[in-house]
């Protein structure tokens, strides 16, 4: 499936159906997360009922801690 994923056309796996299946994958696995899919900002407890698609455009904002 080719997505916009930010900002960058990436494939990605067809066995990711929902975004809970994209975030387990490697490099998103147990990280922290802001996600927001076709300009709309997508709760955590929505990822695995939120299909993906073709076309779709996703950015994954990830925090870091610091000081």
């Amino acid at each position: 499936m080719l997505v916009r994923l930010n900002g960058k056309e990436t494939t990605i796996n067809e066995s990711c159906v929902t975004l809970a299946d994209l975030l387990a994958e490697p490099p998103w696995k147990d990280r922290k997360l802001l996600v927001e899919l076709n300009g709309t900002v997508v709760r955590k407890e929505d990822y695995d009922v939120t299909p993906l698609s073709d076309g779709d455009r996703i950015e994954l904002v990830h925090f870091v801690g610091g000081g």
